[in-house]
C-alpha cells in the first residue's frame, strides 16, 4: 500500500470480500437467467443484483483509495481489461452479446425481467419488461461507476459536480421519474433527453400520442422538449459549450463518463479516425432532420404525400442508429474503441451541439504553450480523440466541435497547461500565445 494513502487499513480483505460477492452475484444472475424455472429469479436475480452492488462498492473504495490522485491511471495499458486484452474482450463480447438479446431476443433474458419485478410493481405499479431491466442495470452501472470516478478524480471539484451531476440526471430524471409518472397513469417521459437524441418526441405520433393520454402534462411535456431543443440548447451551449449536456445531463454521456471511464484511453486519435467522425455523425444529424420533416408533412397531407416512405426512414434510423449503433456498437465496442463511439461518430444531438459550439460558444479550452512538456496525457485521455497536445504545444486555444468539455485533460496535465473557461467570443481562434497570469491553474 502506498504510503501517502489517506486509506490506513490494509484493503485486501475488503477487495478480497467484494470480488467474492461480486462473483455470487453474477453466480445468482446466472441462475435467475438460465434456470429461473428451477429456482426464483427474484431470489437468485434480485439478491445478484444487490450483492453485485454491495462488492463493487467494497472493491472500489480501497482499489481507489489505496492510490494517489497521480497514479490514478497506472497500468491503464498494462491490464487485460482495459488495453484490449483477453479480458477486455469478453467484456465487450458480452456486452454486445446482452444488447443483441435485449432488442431482438427479449425473451431470453424473461428470468431475469422476472428478477427486477418488485422493484418494477413499486416503482411503476405494473409488471417489468426488458427496457425496465435495461434501465435498471444502466442506471446501477452510473451510479456504482460514478462512486468509483469520484474517488479517482476527488481532488478535482470540477470533476465531483460532473460526476454527481450525471449521477443525479440518470437516478432521477432517467429512471424514478419516468417510472413514477406511469405509477400515476401517466405517459412515460424521458425530462433529460429530447430531440434530436430523442428523436421520436417531435415525430407526429409520439406528439399525437402526449396530447391525447397525457393531457396538459402531455402538452407540457411536448413543450418542453420543444423548448429544450430549440432555445434552451443554444442558449446554454453559448455560455457553457456541449458539455451542459454530453457531460453534465446526457445518460449517455453520464455512462461514458463512469462505466466508460477506464476505456477513454482507448479512443482513435489518427487523423483518418477524425475523417470518419466528420463523415458519419453530420450525415446522421441530416438524415434525422429529413425523417422529422418528412413525417410531419406525411401527417399533414394523411399519407398521401409519401405514403409509407416516411415511415421507412424512421423505421430504418430506429434499427440501425437507434438499435445497432447507439446500443450494441455504442456501449458493447467500450473495451475495444474506448467510452465514446456513439457520441463521437454517431450521436445527432452531439453534431448539434458541436456545431453551435464551434461557431457560437464562449466556451472553450485554453492553453499556455510555454509551461507544455509533450508528455501526451491530455492526448492519451481524451475519449473523443483529440489531439490535445498539438494545441498545447503551440498555445492554441482548443475550440473542436466534438470536444464534450469533460475536463480530464486538464486533470491528468502535470503542468496545469489547460483551463476551461467561458469568455468573449472576441478573439477566440487567435490563439492564446500571450496567456496572463491569472489564467494559468493547476488543477
Amino acid at each position: 500500500m502506498h504510503a501517502s494513502s489517506p486509506f490506513v487499513l490494509d484493503s485486501s480483505p475488503l477487495k478480497a470480500i467484494g470480488l467474492t460477492l461480486i462473483g455470487l452475484g453474477l453466480l445468482g444472475l446466472l441462475v435467475a437467467g438460465v434456470g429461473y424455472q428451477a429456482l426464483s429469479p427474484v431470489i437468485s436475480g434480485g439478491g445478484g443484483i444487490l450483492a453485485v452492488s454491495i462488492g463493487s462498492i467494497l472493491y472500489i473504495l480501497p482499489a481507489r483509495l489505496e492510490l494517489p490522485v497521480a497514479a490514478q491511471n497506472n497500468g491503464a495499458w498494462q491490464q487485460s481489461a482495459t488495453a484490449r486484452g483477453a479480458v477486455g474482450w469478453v467484456i465487450g463480447i458480452v456486452l454486445t452479446g446482452f444488447y443483441i438479446l435485449l432488442y431482438w431476443f427479449p425473451d431470453t433474458l424473461h428470468g431475469l425481467v422476472k428478477a427486477v419485478e418488485p422493484l418494477s410493481q413499486l416503482l411503476r405499479n405494473r409488471p417489468a419488461d426488458q427496457w425496465f431491466l435495461y434501465g435498471t442495470f444502466y442506471t446501477l452501472a452510473v451510479l456504482l461507476m460514478g462512486v468509483h470516478a469520484l474517488l479517482k478524480y476527488r481532488n478535482n471539484p470540477y470533476q465531483l459536480i460532473k460526476t454527481t451531476s450525471v449521477m443525479f440526471f440518470q437516478l432521477g430524471f432517467a429512471f424514478l421519474l419516468p417510472g413514477l409518472l406511469l405509477f400515476l397513469n401517466e405517459p412515460e417521459f424521458y425530462f433529460s433527453y429530447f430531440w434530436p437524441l430523442k428523436y421520436d418526441y417531435l415525430f407526429p405520433s409520439t406528439v399525437g400520442y402526449l396530447v391525447e393520454s397525457g393531457g396538459g402534462l402531455g402538452v407540457f411535456m411536448i413543450f418542453w422538449g420543444a423548448v429544450l431543443s430549440f432555445l434552451a440548447t443554444p442558449v446554454l451551449t453559448y455560455f457553457y459549450g456541449k458539455r451542459w449536456y454530453c457531460s453534465w445531463v446526457c445518460g449517455c454521456g453520464g455512462l461514458a463518463e463512469t462505466a466508460g471511464d477506464p476505456y477513454r484511453h482507448l479512443s482513435d486519435k489518427s487523423r483518418n479516425a477524425w475523417r470518419w467522425e466528420v463523415a458519419i455523425i453530420y450525415p446522421i444529424f441530416g438524415f434525422i432532420i429529413i425523417t422529422t420533416i418528412l413525417l410531419w408533412l406525411n401527417s399533414w397531407s394523411e399519407g398521401k404525400l409519401f405514403g409509407d416512405l416516411s415511415g421507412g426512414f424512421s423505421r430504418t434510423y430506429g434499427f440501425f442508429i437507434g438499435a445497432m449503433f447507439s446500443g450494441v456498437i455504442g456501449v458493447g465496442f467500450y473495451p475495444i474503441l474506448g467510452n465514446r463511439v456513439w457520441c463521437r461518430f454517431g450521436c445527432p444531438m452531439a453534431a448539434y451541439l458541436g456545431l453551435l459550439q464551434k461557431y457560437f460558444s464562449r466556451f472553450r479550452i485554453t492553453t499556455n504553450g510555454a509551461q507544455c512538456i509533450s508528455c501526451g496525457n491530455c492526448s492519451t485521455y481524451c475519449e473523443m480523440g483529440i489531439d490535445v497536445r498539438w494545441y498545447a504545444q503551440q498555445g492554441k486555444p482548443i475550440i473542436r466541435a466534438s470536444c464534450v468539455g469533460c475536463g480530464i485533460c486538464a486533470q491528468v496535465c502535470p503542468r496545469g497547461v489547460l483551463k476551461l473557461e467561458n469568455g468573449p467570443q472576441e478573439g477566440r481562434y487567435a490563439g492564446s500565445a500571450l496567456i496572463r497570469s491569472e489564467d494559468i491553474r493547476i488543477l
